[in-house]
């Protein structure tokens, strides 16, 4: 599971400038395997845009499905 996590983390990596461009960013929370989900944090401008859910889905979602299709099936958001 560790390389893994390690892949997801590479991936928001590559999609973090994106989003810091907006003056957002995006934050790995966990991965829960059994369910193949990541949960992530959408910090700074993007943690109360209205286009975040758009953004979430649309982009981070299906790059993950993409890069680890045995692994990743979803991504959600938390807010603390």
């Amino acid at each position: 599971m560790g390389e893994t996590i390690n892949n997801i983390k590479a991936i928001l990596d590559q999609i973090r400038p994106f989003l810091q461009r907006d003056g957002g960013d995006i934050e790995f929370v966990e991965y829960i395997k059994d369910k193949k989900t990541v949960v992530v944090k959408l910090q700074g401008a993007c943690s109360g845009c209205p286009g975040a859910q758009m953004t979430l889905k649309g982009v981070v979602e299906n790059v993950m499905k993409e890069a680890l299709p045995e692994d990743v099936q979803y991504v959600e958001a938390v807010a603390f």
